[in-house]
């Protein structure tokens, strides 16, 4: 393993995570030196399935303490009570923050936000600001029809994912909770600056079916479905893998009316997936990408989890409940 354990277990005693609690709605982690000073990070979370919920804080850790960002990590919130509840798709409090963001990542599924939510949202794609989709991101939002901002749903030709990370949900294509995904870079972009040092992505999360990819679009890691939940399985025989299907890219993208930017899109991604270290890697590599510093991503880029990090199995229902934001920032 690339991760020296030792060192990461005197970091976390001396350095722990610096976390505001001005607002017990989200997560602030405060960055210091590094690359990414000055820069801030907005980390959406909102998904039922996936565990974005715990995924979305521990990468800002790493962002925060390793990289200097300033990063903000939002939650689906219960109002009465106020904890973190993923099965609530009306309230993400925090949307706002966006206004002030460099980079955003977005881990959602089927949102429902309220209009002065999505116009911030809209106004932040339409400035053409870089975006990072992962997994459910595909179809992050479910607008009703007369909505004002329906053009986002995914099932509105295509809606966010079809226009800004390139696909909305079709299908699983590997057999959900019995075949898992071992990530095969492609020998044409292997030189790309977001795969520096990513050699091993394998998870338990199935490969999601992409059918109608943008030629613009630029495929980096396709996902190979494997005959069952271990990182040694075998490649499932025939068409299922015949051929992959993307796991990983990047696209330009252009809202009407709006300024041309980036997205990466990583359908590889629940909170489980993260384990592995170049799954972790791709995401911090596409955060410098994305925001002009290739210069500054090597092979070694630190991606070591910061405290704990004990994922939940991904599964509908299968939050913790009860939990604050802050029981999620990392110890």
């Amino acid at each position: 393993m690339k991760l020296n354990i030792f060192w990461l277990a005197l970091v976390a005693l001396v350095t722990p995570l610096s976390v505001a609690s001005a607002d017990d709605t989200m997560l602030t982690y405060s960055g210091g030196d590094g690359p990414g000073k000055g820069k801030h990070i907005v980390l959406i979370s909102g998904d039922e399935e996936y565990r974005s919920e715990e995924a979305l804080p521990m990468l800002a850790g790493i962002l925060s303490k390793h990289h200097g960002f300033d990063c903000t990590v939002l939650f689906s919130i219960n109002p009465e009570d106020g904890t973190v509840d993923p099965n609530n798709q009306k309230n993400i409090p925090g949307i706002d923050k966006l206004k002030s963001a460099d980079l955003c990542i977005i881990m959602t599924r089927f949102r429902n936000l309220p209009d002065e939510d999505m116009q911030v949202i809209d106004d932040y794609l339409k400035a053409g600001k870089p975006i990072i989709g992962i997994r459910t991101a595909t179809h992050a939002f479910n607008i009703p029809k007369d909505a004002k901002f329906h053009s986002y749903s995914f099932n509105n030709q295509g809606g966010f994912g079809k226009n800004v990370l390139g696909e909305t949900w079709v299908s699983h294509h590997g057999k959900h909770k019995s075949e898992s995904t071992r990530g095969v870079i492609n020998a044409e972009q292997k030189d790309n600056p977001i795969l520096r040092g990513v050699d091993d992505v394998w998870g338990p999360t199935d490969v999601y079916g992409i059918r109608n990819l943008p030629e613009k679009a630029t495929v980096l890691v396709y996902g190979s479905v494997l005959e069952g939940m271990k990182p040694e399985d075998k490649p499932v025989e025939g068409k299922k893998n015949d051929p992959m299907m993307p796991i990983v890219w990047t696209m330009p993208y252009q809202l009407k009316g709006g300024k041309r930017g980036t997205s990466l899109c990583s359908t590889f991604g629940s909170a489980i997936d993260y384990v592995n270290e170049d799954g972790r890697r791709i995401i911090v590599n596409g955060v410098f990408d994305l925001l002009g510093l290739d210069d500054k991503i090597t092979p070694d880029l630190d991606v070591s989890i910061v405290g704990d990090y004990d994922p939940s199995f991904y599964g509908f229902n299968s939050f913790k409940k009860g939990l604050k934001p802050a029981d999620f920032q990392g110890k």
